[in-house]
């Protein structure tokens, strides 16, 4: 099996993208080497971010040199006309990635970014949503994406889970303990989660029809098209827009929150930056497992 280093190498010099022509590409292969990624996966954020850099280079007649490209000003450039078409956070992975690489591969040349708007919270589902979505999920034509398409809406609403943490999740790491269901999540920010109550029979049901794969389904967790083709497989029915993992997220956080009272009592302390939150939480213990079932999945 190829060692950590190879990986990386091996991702580099495979980089040939579609979007790009062989002269970006080539460009993008020689900067990101030279700032030598830490893992194959980070290598191909970085050759994005490069490649798209050097795009911009090209249509706007500017030479594929890393001293000019990696300067402040065409970052900065960069990232106003480029990323207009971008979320912010898409605009602010996207600057992070590319001064990432000019403080390794061009280190005198520190940018002076302007500030870039943040994304507000989405918003919620109500319960006649999500009821429409489980209602939706178990109307699938197969038993499988019924199954699957329930698990996704259950650990989104009930746990909080999108993203990574969703896609690999498998079956036995949803366990009946502590009083209650928890998802062992594993990844970046590994963590056991309580699962709201009232999803506790469709979690089960997913987890026990998984078993050792993959909840959501797939066979790599790392490629993206799987969450998403199970979402577009749900889109339909009247006033049924296609799901969106951000707002189950979003709905397990405002319904937990609803719970703990956490509204009430920012109003009473006068705290509305979730900042001075952060410093205070920072300062308390984390409750053991069977407290924090008891607390969060017990919400209604």
């Amino acid at each position: 099996m190829p060692g950590h280093e190879e990986r990386v190498a091996t991702r580099i010099a495979n980089y040939r993208p579609a979007a790009f022509s062989e002269e970006v590409a080539r460009f993008a292969r020689t900067v990101v080497a030279e700032a030598s990624p830490n893992n194959a996966e980070r290598a191909k954020s970085l050759l994005w971010a490069v490649a798209r850099l050097g795009a911009f280079a090209v249509s706007v007649g500017l030479d594929l040199d890393p001293g000019m490209l990696l300067h402040p000003s065409v970052i900065e450039r960069f990232i106003a006309t480029q990323g207009h078409t971008m979320s912010s956070a898409g605009r602010r992975t996207l600057r992070t990635n590319v001064r990432h690489i000019a403080l390794r591969v061009a280190p005198g040349l520190q940018p002076r970014p302007t500030p870039l708007s943040r994304e507000r919270s989405k918003s919620p589902y109500c319960e006649t949503e999500i009821a429409a979505y489980l209602a939706l999920a178990d109307a699938q034509p197969s038993a499988a994406r019924a199954v699957r398409a329930s698990g996704l809406i259950s650990l989104g609403a009930g746990a909080g889970l999108m993203g990574k943490d969703l896609r690999h999740v498998r079956g036995d790491h949803v366990v009946s303990r502590s009083g209650g269901v928890v998802v062992e999540v594993t990844g970046a920010r590994p963590r056991v989660v309580p699962i709201l109550s009232r999803y506790h029979e469709r979690v089960v049901a997913a987890a026990s029809f998984a078993g050792g794969g993959y909840v959501i389904g797939g066979h790599n967790p790392n490629r993206r098209n799987v969450t998403a083709g199970l979402v577009a497989s749900l889109a339909g029915g009247i006033d049924l827009p296609p799901l969106d993992t951000g707002r189950l997220r979003a709905t397990w956080l405002a319904t937990v929150a609803a719970h703990l009272g956490l509204a009430s009592f920012m109003a009473a302390a006068g705290i509305t930056c979730s900042q001075r939150l952060g410093d205070i939480i920072a300062t308390l213990e984390v409750c053991d497992e069977q407290r924090a079932v008891a607390l969060l999945g017990a919400a209604p």
